[in-house]
């Protein structure tokens, strides 16, 4: 059984580097599905260095908005699918003025039926510090709290990484993999 999964942590926890090592680990054909909409040359500069890092053991996929679809797309030809990330996905919802809880329930329903591939999101936890001071700000918390909660239920095993160490919140341990 594929055995999808969700890794939380904060910004520069070593989130991205522990779900690219366990997508690695699970696959010989995966993908790196990119949630990045690249507005500025900051963005873009960021968005090189991560390609650059990742070498030619991914195959990238772009997708900013439509993740449900890209994942049914990607999974035809790869057996991994890493997504990073959904806090830059929610952002893009909200500018879009898109329905987040929507998308993230179409998220939800189609990781319940999808099984060609295994499905590794990375997101940023926001629930941990100050209440935001802006409204804008504390949306965007609760709904990446409520998407998290949601994806959390379904994912078969869930890790939040600190510090590059990750903690098992749900599901088995990793394999030891470097």
């Amino acid at each position: 059984m594929t055995r999808h999964c969700l890794v939380l942590g904060g910004a520069r926890s070593g989130k991205t580097a522990f779900a690219e090592r366990l997508a690695l680990h699970a696959g010989a054909r995966p993908a790196y599905l990119a949630t990045a909409d690249m507005l500025d040359s900051e963005m873009r500069d960021r968005v090189a260095s991560h390609q650059a890092s990742r070498g030619a053991r991914f195959t990238t996929v772009e997708e900013p908005l439509d993740l449900s679809r890209a994942i049914l797309r990607t999974g035809a030809s790869h057996d991994v699918i890493l997504v990073d990330c959904l806090t830059l996905w929610i952002t893009n919802l909200l500018m879009a003025n898109e329905d987040v809880s929507t998308a993230v329930g179409e998220l939800g329903a189609t990781l319940m039926e999808f099984r060609q591939a295994k499905v590794i999101l990375v997101s940023n936890e926001v629930g941990l510090g100050i209440v935001p001071d802006n409204a804008m700000a504390r949306t965007f918390r609760d709904l990446a709290g409520s998407a998290h909660q949601r994806l959390a239920e379904i994912c078969e095993d869930v890790y939040f990484v600190a510090a590059g160490l990750p903690l098992t919140m749900k599901g088995e341990a990793p394999a030891p993999i470097s």
